[in-house]
């Protein structure tokens, strides 16, 4: 009589750090509510930030709003994985301990960040898995900043003249989506984490 060989457990995944980066106006923040309402269990950091909220959101929601001072506050004190100035305006920056945290229970993290904070990512946390979401033309990214309709002109041009630095940027990430329509790319953005 032989005895079924003992299952073998397979062991679990390892949940990583995702950095979704790419021009103001892509649709970063569509794509990855759309992902954490489908995938609660998925962690987004939410940035601090010293610009002003606008017209809908909400404090701890969409981001921590913070004054200038509290800002230099958190980089004193070591508590962001990133930071940088965006826009030559506003600083916004990820603060470590939540991210931590969710790793640290199972959960795969994801930041939705600018091109300086996901290269300073790449430097600090190089086995993260890094995503450009790039739009399908020049042309609708310009359409959709604009669309948007939170922006004095001026603001738009500046964002517009620093989209074009970023879209060069494409061959430094592991991925790229382009975010044709927000079920596309949520799909293709879940696939590439596996759940």
């Amino acid at each position: 009589m032989t005895s079924e060989p003992a299952p073998v457990e397979t062991p679990a995944r390892e949940p990583r750090l995702t950095v979704v980066s790419g021009p103001a106006g892509v649709g970063k923040g569509t794509v990855v509510a759309h992902l954490r309402s489908e995938h609660p269990d998925v962690f987004v950091s939410v940035s601090a930030t010293t610009r002003p909220p606008r017209p809908g959101e909400v404090d701890g929601e969409h981001y921590l709003f913070v004054s200038e001072e509290e800002f230099d506050e958190l980089i004193d004190t070591d508590a962001l994985l990133e930071w940088a100035r965006v826009h030559g305006a506003a600083r916004y920056g990820t603060p470590n301990a939540p991210v931590l945290a969710a790793l640290a229970t199972g959960r795969e993290a994801i930041l939705e960040i600018d091109l300086q904070g996901a290269r300073q990512i790449r430097d600090t946390c190089p086995q993260a898995r890094f995503v450009f979401l790039a739009p399908p033309s020049w042309e609708e990214l310009v359409r959709r900043l604009a669309g948007r309709g939170t922006e004095t002109p001026e603001q738009r041009e500046r964002r517009l003249l620093t989209a074009k630095g970023e879209m060069n940027s494409m061959a430094e990430f592991d991925h790229v989506i382009v975010n044709s329509e927000v079920g596309q790319a949520v799909d293709e953005l879940v696939g590439l984490l596996g759940l």
